[in-house]
């Protein structure tokens, strides 16, 4: 960033200073641990956000602005100093309602909630890998848009506990082969874990890793008190060299404290308000709650405001041309492109398997969706992520818009949420449904982000079949509907499959996708997908009993009605692909679908667990399954028309 201005010495050191103190003053407040990274960072984090990064604090959300991405979360309280002395709108009442009930100072940085914050970490590992995905964006969009419009680095502070987590060696061997040469990792070499020093548990050779990786590494040594060498170092690594950057600085956890520095228990535990007044003193800063001169803020803010103003208004007129283009008003959501046109349909009575119905959708709408990103861990075809019209990226292919994320779901997962919480981009990745639980983490931080991501999860049930109970989910649809703020679909059929694509493609949020690998009978016409829940065929006014399915088993159900209606009953099929988007239907909705006081009856291929609130009797797999060929697999485990005859026979005395 180059600066108009800038602070003088004596104001570097006060500044850094300042943020020391309240890297002590919010902890205490809040009786919680978590000051010693933030102590040590302080001088790294100060010339990031004074001398080096792009950004501009009055347009937070500027697209071309530098990311920058804590990943060791739990030292926030750095990131909100600098937020605020950099001058976004935290306040120093945000400050000090570090970690309370509402505050925009959460206890680990969260995406959406706080102005500034690019992604939610906490999660060690987690940050890295988004930065990953983020440095991805960045480069599409730059050879989309040109380099004018988008040309911009993420910056991303990982620790011990990051780099040891699995995740972040998926995600830097990936960002190694494709050569993210605008991704920087400072590494937090304090040697230092809550148990104690890191030769307890890790003796490896990070630095050595990651050259394997691909990376260009520098060891910086002892200069974490220098700034001058650090504006250096930061600065020599904006220069693309083809190779992400990885920066092994070691600093002392809790300098410049005299009890505590280089101690675990600067790590995890709280400093007393002692440890803190006598840590002020060594600084020579006034031992008061939250110091924040007004002189020294003000200096501050004049350095970053300046310089960011300058920057984005020759970002203005530069990108100008870019700005007008079709494209980019649809990637940044100024328009929304019309789906409805080109979304494939089958005619009823056709077999196709929902995941060959999703390739078909991507297909058709690749070319009205810009921003669109397609991948998948090493399963490409088999879970229909291959866009026809797409290239593979690599660093021979900058604009490929195929990934091939390699046998790694964690890093896929979480490098797909931060390409989504970057923006301009729709990340669309793939894998086989029992292998969620390799990504339930990136999952689960897209709900809590509102991360606009599409996980595809194929293969969704026993129908697998020889594969055996290790590849046969059961229990992880239940578990993904538990999951707040995460929209699952289980389409019926290649119909409710293209509804459902475009009901992700304007979703807010991220979606989960379960499809199947087997050929299912097409029976709806896709309108289940709007309300969440739609009657299947001809609705019967005034059914005896309502048979609810997902996924292929509303064709089942299709089919136990034809036998029950030849019995005398009155039957209604209902398919249900998305619970949480029925949940949010009006009562006179959900009733016109599912008629209060008529008994009903559940079919799914995997767990009952959550069914209590839609039905009276479920048919499901309460088990693990079993290797065999996939239709004797479901037949065996009870998903056939005689079981689902035998539940409405018990509701109407008829069985056991």
């Amino acid at each position: 960033m180059s600066n108009l201005s800038s602070l003088t010495p004596e104001q570097d050191q006060l500044a850094i200073s300042v943020i020391r103190g309240i890297a002590m003053d919010g902890p205490l407040a809040a009786n919680s641990g978590h000051q010693g990274t933030a102590m040590a960072l302080a001088p790294l984090a100060h010339v990031l956000f004074s001398r080096v990064m792009r950004y501009n604090p009055a347009e937070p959300d500027w697209v071309d602005r530098d990311r920058f991405i804590l990943s060791a979360g739990h030292a926030s309280i750095l990131q909100y100093a600098m937020l605020h002395l950099s001058g976004t709108s935290l306040s120093a009442d945000d400050l000090r309602a570090f970690r309370q009930w509402g505050s925009a100072t959460p206890g680990h940085p969260e995406a959406g909630h706080t102005p500034g914050v690019e992604v939610t970490t906490g999660p060690l590992g987690q940050g890295f890998a988004n930065a990953v995905g983020m440095a991805i964006s960045e480069r599409l969009l730059r050879e989309q848009f040109g380099s004018d419009a988008i040309s911009h680095h993420t910056w991303v502070i990982a620790g011990d506990g990051c780099l040891m987590e699995g995740v972040s060696h998926e995600a830097a061997s990936l960002a190694g082969h494709l050569g993210l040469d605008r991704l920087v990792c400072v590494f937090d070499d304090n040697r230092i874990t809550i148990d104690g020093d890191t030769d307890l548990a890790a003796s490896d050779d990070t630095a050595a890793r990651f050259r394997a990786y691909g990376w260009d590494v520098a060891e910086l040594g002892e200069i974490g008190e220098d700034l001058d060498a650090l504006e250096t170092a930061l600065e020599t690594s904006r220069t693309p060299n083809g190779k992400p950057r990885l920066l092994v600085l070691r600093t002392h956890i809790g300098f410049p404290s005299p009890d505590h520095t280089d101690s675990h228990a600067a790590h995890g535990l709280a400093f007393s308000a002692e440890d803190v007044a006598r840590t002020k003193a060594v600084m020579g800063i006034p031992d008061e709650p939250f110091y924040l001169p007004a002189d020294l803020i003000e200096s501050y803010r004049e350095v970053t405001t300046s310089a960011g103003t300058h920057a984005y208004s020759s970002w203005q007129s530069a990108s100008h041309d870019a700005r007008q283009r079709s494209d980019w008003n649809i990637i940044f959501g100024a328009t929304t492109p019309d789906l409805a046109d080109v979304l494939p349909s089958w005619d009823l009575g056709s077999k196709v398997a929902t995941r060959k119905a999703i390739q078909a959708a991507l297909d058709a709408t690749s070319e009205l969706l810009p921003g669109l990103v397609s991948g998948s861990a090493d399963l490409t075809g088999n879970t229909g992520t291959k866009v026809a019209s797409f290239s593979g990226q690599s660093p021979q292919n900058l604009d490929g818009r195929q990934m091939y994320y390699g046998i790694r779901e964690h890093g896929m997962g979480s490098a797909m949420v931060g390409m989504a919480l970057h923006g301009g981009v729709l990340p669309v990745g793939g894998t086989f449904f029992v292998f969620v639980d390799y990504m339930r983490p990136p999952v689960r931080l897209a709900a809590l982000s509102g991360a606009r991501v599409v996980f595809v999860f194929t293969h969704d049930s026993v129908a697998v079949g020889e594969d055996g109970p290790t590849h046969q989910p059961v229990e992880q649809l239940a578990g993904l509907r538990a999951m707040p703020d995460l929209h699952v679909l289980r389409p019926a059929d290649a119909n409710e499959t293209s509804r459902a694509w475009e009901d992700a493609v304007t979703h807010n949020g991220p979606t989960a996708m379960v499809l199947s690998r087997q050929d299912v009978r097409v029976v709806t016409d896709g309108s289940a997908i709007t309300a969440g829940a739609g009657v299947v065929g001809d609705d019967t006014s005034n059914p005896d009993v309502i048979l609810i399915g997902t996924g292929s088993e509303v064709s089942l159900c299709v089919d136990a009605a034809d036998t029950l209606r030849a019995s005398g009953k009155s039957v209604r099929v209902v398919s249900m692909p998305s619970w949480d988007r029925f949940r949010s239907q009006t009562v006179t909705v959900r009733n016109s679908i599912l008629t209060p006081g008529v008994p009903t009856v559940s079919v799914e291929a995997g767990s009952t667990f959550g069914w209590h609130e839609w039905s009276d009797r479920q048919v499901g797999i309460d088990r693990f399954g079993a290797s065999a060929p996939g239709d004797i697999a479901l037949d065996r485990l009870g998903i056939n028309v005689d079981a689902i005859i035998a539940k409405v026979d018990e509701m109407f005395g008829g069985g056991s």
